[in-house]
């Protein structure tokens, strides 16, 4: 297991798992190398939903991140020239590929777009370790917007206690909805009482 993915190769058809075999032993020969230039494996990265099928194209890329040990500037090339699907995959494999806030960048451009894919992967493990507070309570709300569901918010409970600053947007933007006539998630009272300021 990766990432807490599962590994593909058992559920593949052969044509797949042979292109998956392929593929692993590429980004395993490049492991270790200098991470500035482009290596024949990132095409198997790109083309991974194309073999594997779009199931399972995230656990197949996220294999070959690991296998290829790319650090931040691979991470960064990948997710740059990217399409959603293999920038989603760059950063499922950040909280084990990179130790360091090296990769923060590309949270917060995620965080910024409206595609719930990518916000939902950045607000993993990697988010809840690096983000300041000011960007991880902005994170929280993004989720609230865009519907994404709070669970899916790495560490939601340990960073949300005792947050007054993170309570006191919830209540602003509750009562923005409300003022809007529009409905008030769910999610935001279960935030709200995490950071123990409800009332």
């Amino acid at each position: 297991m990766t990432h807490g993915l599962p590994e593909p190769a058992g559920a593949l058809a052969p044509d797949a798992a042979t292109w998956l075999e392929a593929a692993l032993a590429e980004a395993s020969a490049a492991a270790g190398r200098a991470d500035t230039a482009a290596a024949p494996w990132e095409l198997r990265f790109a083309a991974a939903g194309r073999h594997c099928g779009q199931d399972r194209a995230d656990t197949v890329r996220v294999l070959l991140l690991h296998r290829a040990t790319a650090g931040a500037a691979t991470l960064t090339r990948l997710y740059d020239r990217g399409t959603a699907a293999e920038r989603r995959a760059v950063l499922l494999a950040l909280p084990e590929r990179v130790s360091g806030p090296d990769a923060l960048p590309l949270v917060e451009d995620a965080l910024r777009t409206n595609d719930t894919r990518l916000v939902e992967a950045a607000v993993g493990p990697y988010a809840a370790a690096h983000l300041d507070a000011h960007a991880w309570r902005h994170a929280v709300l993004k989720c609230l917007f865009t519907g994404v569901p709070l669970d899916t918010v790495a560490g939601l409970a340990e960073r949300a206690h005792g947050d007054a600053e993170l309570a006191r947007m919830l209540r602003d933007f509750a009562a923005e909805r409300t003022a809007a006539g529009r409905p008030v998630p769910a999610d935001l009272h279960r935030a709200l009482q995490l950071t123990g300021e409800e009332s």
